[in-house]
Parts: C-alpha cells; sequence; structure tokens
C-alpha cells in the first residue's frame, strides 16, 4: 500500500501539483507538500465511498500535525478540503490540435516531454505512449526452468505469445516469495527476453556480461546457458550485492564472477588480474539509459529527465559500445541493449559505432519492443557481429 501510495503520486504529479500551486499564495514545507500529494493521489483514486474525499482530508490534517504543527495542519485542512473538490472535477481528455499544456495536465508528463514525442511518433501514438505511462505496471515473472511448466497456478497468467513469461495477480505476494526464495521465478519483464534472443547464448561457452548489475539479464544468461561461465562486470557500487545475489543463483552448471571496474578503463588489467579472457564469442552490453520504455515502473522518469540528458545518455552509449567492442573475439556477437524507446539512444548509436568501427562489425538483426503495441516493456536491442579481417 505504502509503495502504490508513492509510485500513484509520482504517476500523477503533474495533476496534483497544478491543483496545490493553484489553491495556495506561498509554497508549503516539502513536508506539507508531500502530504497533499499523497492525499491528492488518494482524492483522484475512484471509489464508492462518497465519503472518501472526507476521510483522506481528515487523516492528512492528523499526519500534518503530526510530521509538521498545528498551524499547518489547519493550513492543510483548507487546502485538502478545495483540492478534493479540484481533483475529481473530470477532465476533458485533449483532442489533437489541441495546447500542450492541456495534454500536460491530462497526463502528467511535462510539456517538453509531450512535445518530443509528438516530434517523434505523432499526436496519435503519442497519445497511446502517454495512456500506457499513466497506467500502473504488473509484476511479471520469468520461470526460470524452460523444461518444466508452472504446473496449475491461477494467480500466474501467461504473457501472450512470450513463453516463459507470466503475469502475477494481485494479492498473492506470499506465495510469489515463496517461488522467488525456491528458485522458481525471476521478477524480469518479457522485452528483457530481445537481448538474449539476440545473443543466442550457447552451452559451454564464456559469455561477457557488461553494465550486468543487479544483475537479470546476467541469471536469464545462465538459465539459457545451462553449462559454461559467465563474467559480470560492472562499476563497484551500492548495485553489486544484487549483482552477486543472482550470480549464487545460477544453474549449478554455470560458473559466474562479478568483475569491478569500468568498462571504459583499465577492463583489460582487471580481467587479466582475475585470469580471465581478454576477449569472448559473446558479448551483451545493456547499457544506462533514459529508462524511456520502462516509465511504468520508474514513474520518477519523467521528472528527473531534461533535453539535455539525451544527448549526454548518446554520449555514453556509443562510448560504452566502442569499449565493448574490444571485447569481442574474431566473428564474435556484440549484443547492444537499452530499456529506452527514445531514437536518439538506439539506431543512431548503432550507425555511428559501425561507421566508427570501419567495416570491422555489420549489423545481423535487430529487436524494438514499444510498449503501446507489444503491451510491454519499451527495449531495444541490436546484433553485431565482428567481421574477419580483410
Amino acid at each position: 500500500r505504502v509503495q502504490a501510495l508513492l509510485l500513484g503520486s509520482l504517476r500523477h504529479l503533474g495533476r496534483i501539483d497544478a491543483a496545490i500551486n493553484a489553491l495556495v499564495v506561498r509554497p508549503p514545507r516539502p513536508v506539507v507538500r508531500a502530504a497533499l500529494r499523497v492525499a491528492g493521489f488518494e482524492m483522484l483514486t475512484p471509489t464508492e465511498d462518497p465519503g472518501q474525499a472526507a476521510k483522506v482530508c481528515h487523516h492528512l490534517v492528523a499526519q500534518v500535525r503530526r510530521l509538521a504543527s498545528a498551524k499547518e495542519a489547519a493550513f492543510a485542512n483548507a487546502v485538502g478540503r478545495k483540492l478534493a473538490r479540484c481533483l475529481q472535477a473530470p477532465l476533458a481528455e485533449p483532442v489533437e490540435g489541441a495546447p500542450l499544456k492541456d495534454w500536460a495536465l491530462y497526463y502528467s508528463h511535462p510539456e517538453w516531454f509531450i512535445a518530443r514525442a509528438w516530434e517523434h511518433w505523432g499526436q496519435a501514438t503519442a497519445r497511446r505512449w502517454l495512456e500506457w505511462n499513466q497506467t500502473a505496471a504488473s509484476v511479471v515473472v520469468r520461470w526460470r526452468d524452460a523444461s518444466a511448466a508452472p504446473g496449475h497456478l491461477d494467480w500466474l497468467t501467461p504473457v501472450a505469445d512470450t513463453p516463459g513469461f507470466f503475469i502475477v495477480a494481485k494479492g498473492h505476494g506470499p506465495e510469489l516469495r515463496e517461488l522467488i526464495a525456491g528458485g522458481r521465478v525471476h521478477v524480469q519483464d518479457a522485452a528483457t527476453r530481445h537481448a538474449l534472443d539476440l545473443l543466442a547464448p550457447v552451452s559451454g561457452e564464456t559469455l561477457l556480461d557488461l553494465c550486468a548489475a543487479p544483475g537479470g539479464k546476467t541469471l536469464a544468461m545462465g538459465d539459457r546457458l545451462q553449462a559454461g561461465k559467465i563474467v559480470a562486470v560492472d562499476l563497484p557500487g551500492r548495485r553489486e550485492p544484487r549483482l552477486h545475489e543472482n550470480l549464487a543463483q545460477l544453474p549449478a552448471g554455470v560458473e559466474g564472477i562479478a568483475v569491478a571496474a569500468d568498462l571504459r578503463h583499465g577492463l583489460g588489467r582487471a580481467l587479466a588480474a582475475r585470469n580471465l579472457p581478454d576477449v569472448y564469442p559473446g558479448v551483451l552490453v545493456d547499457v544506462p539509459c533514459s529508462n524511456t520504455g520502462v516509465m511504468r515502473h520508474r514513474v520518477d522518469v519523467k521528472w528527473r529527465l531534461d533535453l539535455g540528458s539525451f544527448r549526454q545518455h548518446a554520449r555514453q552509449q556509443l562510448d560504452l559500445l566502442m569499449a565493448a567492442a574490444d571485447r569481442v573475439a574474431p566473428g564474435g556477437r556484440l549484443v547492444y541493449s537499452t530499456c529506452s524507446v527514445d531514437r536518439e539512444e538506439n539506431k543512431p548509436i548503432v550507425k555511428a559505432f559501425i561507421r566508427r568501427q570501419r567495416g570491422a562489425f555489420a549489423l545481423e538483426d535487430s529487436r524494438l519492443s514499444l510498449p503501446w503495441e507489444t503491451g510491454q516493456d519499451g527495449a531495444a536491442a541490436f546484433l553485431l557481429r565482428r567481421l574477419p579481417s580483410p
């Protein structure tokens, strides 16, 4: 419930803040604004209880009194009552050609973001994307043992046309935690399969997973490999423990080795120090990106990005892909992967990479998951092959 309140408040933050700002002369302290935002989301949530808004306002006042002061509680009471009327008044869905500010208010996305979506996809498709982002994300799991069906679990619904992935029905947390603890499932959206499909691990191989933490794709790679070795590389930091946890869950026949290193600086030395290969037949580089394909999960994305973020990500992504190329054996395959649907981070990066490599690599295949079409997270993956030397 706490998570739902937090994510819901962020998802509808644009509309909630617009309503709050219209009702106050002076901005409230952050703790009071936070309480108003959570209350605002609860007021937006449909309910059959005609007294719900009054109950939310009563709770809001009690919490502001506890967290702030009696004077601020009185302020919250005055604002909260008006906020309920404001937020419960229906908004008209903006038609094509309506002002940008109307779209931003209705869909709770920044105006610059919507304008960029219009430019890339057109207004009709952009609307489908915005609507998708405003829906709460389902929990999706990957059944780890492809040879054994999950049996009759009526709270797991197969993802359409995607074997091995299931949508978890609400209210089954204990059962889900039991499956996770037993190593039967891994929480992972079905779109993550595209990078692994293109990499196509072959049993017995030694593979390199770059930008690997927290290790979800590493584990999926190992489940497909069944026998072999995976070297998982990422920067040292707060995600290292999760990577080690996932490596510990690899199948018995797969050895997982974590290497804390910067892909762009000193990775060769780090590999040599561990007596690990310098080049590999298969390399996956799942680069940091804008996360625009996973905005149902990462609801903060639209509020923390700006136009400069895309240029910054694109520069870093090309640098990482160029560095990853140094680890690909002759004839080997390199998969470039993002969870972004932004055009600046996908095809242009691959095209720039091929130009810079001067005939050393060729694009063999690619996958693109657009959430409004697939009903899954957004993702892009590109299979590049190192060509024989002339």
